[in-house]
């Protein structure tokens, strides 16, 4: 079949495109090079993509696979545009979250902290690049106690339980603060600021 290693390519760029939040979490710093080559690659393409517009137009429309590949090539390159996430959503298929914490620390470096109907927790990082860390957590009281998947993650990076505190009823932004801590002894902990809380509904 003609245009076979461009079609190939085309599938391989879908592919990654619409999976980005499977592989995205643990790729870490390495993300930022995935990144930029996916860019490259989005060029690339699309220079392809005009060039087989241009020689089709030479041609007069007569090769009706030129005319399948430029299709599908330009639906291809179009998914970044209107669905950057990729086609489908797949967080949708998960757990509702029922609470949500946030904390923007220095660089614009971004935290969310995600607690599920299922007693499983989601952590994203971004911040020169992209980490996920899950887990289980425990409510107990006041208390929310958490268990990680990550068996790799460093000790000083985790936190063993976390407590609710009630913001001032006059900020409207947030509706209090997650307030971590990595053992008992650590009395200081590092806030997280709540942005959705039906945990105790």
């Amino acid at each position: 079949m003609k245009h076979k290693r461009l079609l190939i390519a085309t599938i391989i760029f879908f592919l990654l495109i619409n999976t980005t939040y499977f592989w995205q979490g643990k790729l870490g710093m390495f993300v930022m090079v995935t990144s930029l080559l996916l860019i490259v690659s989005f060029i690339v393409l699309t220079v392809l993509l005009l060039r087989q517009i241009y020689i089709s137009i030479k041609e007069k429309l007569i090769d009706k696979q030129r005319l399948i590949v430029i299709a599908i090539l330009a639906l291809t390159l179009a998914i970044p545009f209107f669905f950057p996430g990729g086609l489908i959503n797949f967080e949708k298929f998960e757990s509702e979250s029922i609470l949500i914490a946030q904390r923007e620390g220095a660089a614009n470096c971004l935290t969310t902290l995600k607690l599920k109907a299922n007693k499983k927790f989601n952590e994203r990082t971004v911040c020169f690049g992209i980490t996920e860390i899950t887990g289980t957590y425990n409510l107990k009281g006041d208390t929310i106690f958490f268990d990680y998947d990550s068996p790799s993650r460093q000790e000083n990076e985790s936190y063993k339980f976390a407590i609710i505190k009630n913001s001032d009823p006059n900020n409207k932004k947030h509706k209090g603060d997650l307030v971590r801590f990595k053992n008992n002894s650590d009395t200081t902990g590092i806030a997280l600021w709540i942005i959705k809380n039906e945990l105790t509904k």
